[in-house]
């Protein structure tokens, strides 16, 4: 088990705020997981020991959502990301974190500029639906931020919050069961980072517990207005991190 001092001052508001995310409030808010934890312990690491509690956090978020969930949308998603989590577990190790987030952070940023300057963007059908499904299953795969590419589809599409929020929660408890395979195989669930998980695992209900009455208090507007903020930043964040 990890004994740093350090590195719990970051992991635990890590695993908290990510937890509101996949409770519905902003589900971009995971994007800061990593990297905020990536402070005290290498990027791949802390993407290691974060997946066991994130598949602990969608079987609550599953539980609260998955009646919301729109299946239909669902199958044109998930074989995109399975593609992209294909790729990004061909990639892991040969290319960097910092490309992925450049890569991502930079697409997000001009999204949401699109926006604020123009609007909400049109969906363009099933070419927009296989870009960005595959890039989610990338970046969920590299760094756990697969939010904000799938965001980039499923926003524009101006669905009910409940059931935009449904539809994440149940693609990403798929993605990331589907995930355990590849870092199992490069090694990553070590005895010291699986102890690590356990330690954490406590916080993993509390947040998403936390995150449904955020989500159930406020307003579909509100909820819109806060993914696409928290779109902004994550895009922001994910961009500094990279080039810095």
């Amino acid at each position: 088990m990890i004994d740093d001092y350090y590195f719990y001052l970051t992991a635990i508001p890590a695993v908290l705020v990510y937890g509101i995310g996949k409770g519905g409030f902003g589900g971009g808010l995971g994007v800061i997981a990593v990297p905020l934890i990536a402070l005290t312990v290498p990027p791949f690491q802390a993407a290691s020991i974060l997946l066991p509690i994130l598949c602990v956090m969608d079987i609550f978020a599953v539980k609260h959502h998955h009646r919301n969930c729109d299946y239909k949308e669902l199958k044109m998603i998930f074989p995109y990301a399975f593609i992209g989590i294909l790729i990004g577990s061909l990639i892991m190790g040969v290319v960097s974190d910092k490309v992925v987030e450049i890569s991502i952070g930079a697409v997000s940023l001009l999204f949401c500029v699109q926006y604020y300057l123009m609007g909400p963007a049109k969906s363009s059908g099933k070419i927009s639906c296989g870009i960005w499904s595959t890039l989610s299953g990338i970046s969920s795969t590299m760094i756990h931020a697969g939010g904000g590419p799938i965001s980039i589809y499923l926003l524009p599409k101006k669905l009910n919050k409940m059931v935009l929020v449904g539809t994440m929660a149940v693609l990403f408890a798929i993605m990331n069961l589907i995930k355990l395979i590849p870092y199992a195989y490069f090694g990553q669930f070590d005895y010291q980072n699986l102890l690590t998980s356990l330690v954490l695992l406590p916080l993993a209900p509390i947040g998403v517990k936390l995150g449904v009455y955020l989500l159930n208090i406020a307003s579909q507007q509100q909820v819109y207005r806060i993914c696409y903020f928290l779109l902004l930043l994550s895009g922001a964040k994910l961009l500094y991190s990279g080039l810095m």
